[in-house]
């Protein structure tokens, strides 16, 4: 419970009370107080009776009335003077913070029950209870945004992008660690993929351009039901190491954009590897220069159209076709045909993946 809150009540409330308020810990220790002198100090063992009475009490000049559970009070409220009109503000006080302080600590399980799922750090048969408990719909759909700087963000970050999601009873924002975190979006059925990257693309931009250029995001699939959204933060964890490999200079990776990447991310680096010397039987893929690999980069670019990409590339249509009869001596694969083409796209994906060293969750 944030201290903060019953100190900036209790500060309004002394102007229309008049007299001084504070409010002390079960430990009789003073949390908040109208007089800020008297913040931190131990009151004697006679404070903690108001803990244990189901009424107010009077202590040593002051009207004293405890509140939090019902089972164990963990705060009271002392207002002073001993009259009925202490007793009224001090019975009026622990109602009104007793309320703020059960809002806030629901608020606070919530955000801390839908991280523990996220990360999944609770047990699957406490999700139901537990999520019925803190008011949660289990039809709701969500999604999950990783947001992932690079380097340590500040706190400024966070409260930026939290204030792009006012809503706190249906989104969240977690801290994840020093670098990422994790936005959890309550969004309707007829939103589409296009939607949630526009909204991604708002986070970025609401961080100016000084961060800009060090922010991704990666988007999990759409879930429905509290424990499936563990598998849409796992997705946008997938986005942005998959993204990391294969699409450097994108800001904004969707789990479900990544297509055969997402699909060679989840082979084995044996397989990998066995995969190329099948492919390049007649020779290495080292053995092709820069030229070549931009030749080849470009033809798939231009879907395999012999005059765009040499159009594109500045070059007379038979100097392509001796380029591309030259890779085809060299391994093979005639990339004019449409199904050497796919194997050699995905070989170029696999060199790709085998020669970076990706995190896997």
């Amino acid at each position: 419970m944030s201290n903060k809150l019953f100190q900036s009540m209790i500060h309004q409330m002394k102007e229309v009370v008049g007299r001084s308020i504070g409010v002390a810990d079960d430990a009789g220790v003073v949390v908040a107080c109208t007089e800020l002198g008297r913040i931190g100090d131990q009151l004697s063992l006679g404070f903690q009776e108001a803990l244990s009475a189901a009424t107010a009490i009077q202590y040593e000049g002051w009207t004293v009335r405890a509140f939090g559970s019902a089972q164990q009070p963990e705060f009271a409220v002392f207002v002073e003077g001993t009259d009925a009109f202490a007793e009224k503000c001090a019975s009026m006080l622990s109602v009104s913070l007793g309320n703020i302080k059960q809002f806030y600590d629901e608020k606070y399980d919530r955000c801390n029950f839908i991280k523990n799922v996220m990360l999944d750090n609770i047990l699957p048969g406490d999700i139901y209870l537990k999520s019925r408990e803190l008011h949660f719909s289990n039809d709701t759909i969500r999604v999950v945004f990783l947001v992932r700087m690079n380097q340590p963000c500040e706190i400024s970050v966070f409260d930026m992008i939290q204030s792009l999601f006012p809503d706190r009873s249906k989104d969240f924002v977690v801290n994840i660690n020093e670098t990422d975190i994790a936005v959890i979006k309550d969004i309707s059925v007829q939103i589409e993929s296009r939607d949630l990257e526009k909204l991604a693309r708002s986070v970025i931009d609401s961080l100016g351009s000084d961060q800009a250029g060090r922010v991704v995001v990666g988007i999990g699939t759409q879930v429905k039901g509290i424990k499936e959204i563990a598998r849409s933060f796992r997705e946008a964890q997938v986005a942005l190491e998959v993204g990391k490999v294969f699409d450097t200079e994108k800001v904004i990776v969707s789990y479900e954009n990544l297509g055969i990447a997402r699909l060679i991310y989840q082979l084995p680096s044996t397989l990998c590897e066995m995969f190329l010397k099948e492919v390049f039987k007649r020779g290495s893929i080292e053995s092709l220069d820069h030229e070549t690999l931009f030749t080849i980069q470009k033809f798939f670019e231009n879907n395999l159209n012999v005059s765009e990409t040499s159009r594109k590339l500045f070059v007379h249509r038979n100097t392509l076709v001796y380029r591309l009869e030259k890779i085809r001596k060299l391994t093979g694969l005639d990339l004019r045909e449409f199904d050497d083409a796919i194997v050699f796209k995905v070989a170029l994906m696999v060199k790709k993946y085998l020669d970076s060293t990706p995190v896997k969750y």
